[in-house]
């Protein structure tokens, strides 16, 4: 095991030394690493995906310890979280839908939130303090609450999940979680040294990720406005198709999403296409990265 942890009394969280004390040697190859990298940032406004950093990462870490799942949240204090982005190697395809359901309704009940609280409280005491990187593991078992229990564990077949939490700027955390399927069995001693010797380079890419993924929201959030104002028939779940079609989604995961069929998902989609006057999503995705001065000269 790398002597790269603090021991703590409660077994299911501890910190992650600084990286100069890790002596661990990353059994990695220089072009996983580069495939990573050139996911930083990138959602389909910029011609990637949202998903494409936290699905890179299972693909980094599953060629040394066995994955099923990689979940990426950031939580603005103690709110509720926001999805950044998601992988899932082939089990039921209905990780959006509890990535949902997560964000909605169960994370106060997660166990990382006591992490998280102590942590800020932490930093309100002593602003200059540095920010920590902490690990908590939470097995099915862990999980009082039933329906979270069952949504997010008993469904999926999840047998352990292990997550790294970081906190940025402005009280902003950002989790990556790393799930082990039933058929992987509980993350051992040595699984759980494979990933600490990685979570350096997952973190700082992540941070990276998502101060670039920001950028881009507020940019979505500024050519939705436009578009509202010059196409005043759109309705807010016209809107909302757009945004997530502007996220990456297909019509499956736009069907999970609005909790729809995916025939309904793809009627809508066509809707607000003729709505707009484009045919599909790369005229689409060029109207809303038309110039202001461009779109000013319609009115």
């Amino acid at each position: 095991m790398i002597a790269s942890t603090t021991s703590f009394a409660d077994p299911s969280h501890w910190m992650l030394l600084p990286a100069a004390v890790q002596t661990a040697v990353l059994p990695v190859a220089l072009a996983d690493v580069t495939a990573m990298l050139e996911k930083v940032g990138r959602s389909s406004l910029s011609g990637g995906s949202s998903d494409a950093v936290a699905e890179q990462i299972l693909h980094l870490l599953g060629r040394q310890v066995p994955l099923a799942q990689c979940t990426i949240f950031s939580f603005q204090g103690m709110a509720r979280p926001r999805v950044v982005g998601m992988g899932d190697r082939a089990r039921t395809g209905a990780l959006p839908m509890i990535s949902q359901d997560y964000s909605e309704r169960f994370y106060p009940l997660d166990g990382s939130q006591r992490i998280m609280k102590t942590e800020l409280a932490r930093l309100a005491k002593d602003p200059h303090a540095k920010p920590r990187v902490w690990l908590h593991r939470q097995a099915p078992e862990d999980v009082q609450h039933p329906e979270y229990r069952h949504v997010c564990y008993t469904q999926p077949h999840i047998a352990e999940r292990l997550s790294l939490l970081m906190l940025q700027e402005n009280a902003r955390w950002l989790s990556v979680n790393l799930y082990r399927g039933e058929e992987h069995g509980r993350f051992d001693a040595a699984a759980i040294a494979q990933i600490e010797a990685f979570a350096p380079l997952v973190m700082q890419a992540m941070r990276l990720h998502y101060a670039g993924q920001t950028l881009q929201d507020d940019l979505v959030g500024l050519v939705l406005a436009r578009l509202e104002r010059r196409f005043e028939q759109l309705t807010p779940r016209d809107l909302d198709v757009v945004s997530a079609l502007a996220q990456g989604l297909d019509a499956e995961a736009l069907a999970q999403r609005l909790g729809i069929t995916v025939s309904s998902a793809r009627t809508y989609v066509k809707r607000v296409c003729a709505k707009l006057g484009v045919q599909g999503q790369r005229e689409l995705f060029a109207l809303l990265m038309e110039p202001a001065d461009a779109v000013n000269s319609h009115f």
